[in-house]
């Protein structure tokens, strides 16, 4: 009977060890979607608004941004892509930082990865239309919009 015992007990804490505890509080995937329009000449600035969807419910946002480097033009993005390692909602909110060049004439595809302080990582992709030319640094930040 002690042997049965200690086999039920090993049992169970290796299924312990490898499922884990089940918990609310476990980093998700959700959906993003988002549209932004920047444009400046030398500095440039943008804003948008977006939308986060985890296990069914939306999550509206606001995008605002600035760069400093070679800017001209202007342009708007629509992206779709997701973010990663969101435990609550309020977990997408803070600033995204961002070096690179991109550009459009009249329309073009890009992609970011983006990382914020709280280990949030958006991973977007899209298209944008507009005539813009730029490399700069500049980063972002997302605001959740409160009903």
């Amino acid at each position: 009977m002690k042997h049965y015992r200690m086999q039920f007990l090993a049992f169970s804490l290796l299924a312990l060890l490898t499922f884990g505890f089940a918990s609310s509080s476990q980093a998700e995937t959700c959906a993003i979607r988002a549209v932004f329009t920047r444009g400046g000449f030398i500095v440039g600035a943008g804003g948008g608004h977006g939308v986060m969807t985890c296990r069914g419910h939306h999550y509206r946002f606001a995008v605002s941004g600035m760069s400093v480097g070679f800017t001209i033009g202007a342009s708007t993005a629509q992206l779709t892509g997701r973010a990663l390692n969101v435990r609550s909602p309020a977990d997408i909110e803070g600033s995204y930082a961002a070096i690179g060049a991109s550009g459009a004439l009249a329309a073009g595809a890009g992609g970011a990865q983006l990382q914020n302080q709280r280990g949030v990582i958006l991973q977007l992709t899209g298209g944008k239309v507009g005539v813009e030319l730029s490399a700069a640094v500049g980063g972002v930040t997302i605001t959740l919009e409160r009903a």
